[in-house]
């Protein structure tokens, strides 16, 4: 479970550099709700650290209150089944 939230992490927080990437580029873009699902299925501290460090999305409020909200039900979930 542990390296499965390694490189979902990472993954999510390079997905977010790409997507800012081509949008500075004006090139296609990574939807929001593939940026989104990658936090839920546990990217979410990826998906935090890539709006921190790209400085993307950082306006939207779906992405601003969403994700750490996102972060909390996680750690709230894994605390439970860690019981």
């Amino acid at each position: 479970m542990l390296y499965y939230l390694i490189v979902i992490n990472i993954v999510t927080f390079l997905v977010y550099g790409i997507d800012k990437w081509k949008a500075k580029q004006g090139s296609w873009r990574i939807s929001e709700a593939t940026l989104l699902i990658l936090a839920v299925i546990g990217g979410s501290i990826g998906a935090l650290l890539g709006m921190k460090i790209w400085h993307h999305k950082t306006m939207h409020k779906k992405f601003k209150y969403g994700l750490p909200l996102i972060l909390i039900i996680q750690i709230i979930l894994i605390g439970y089944l860690s019981k």
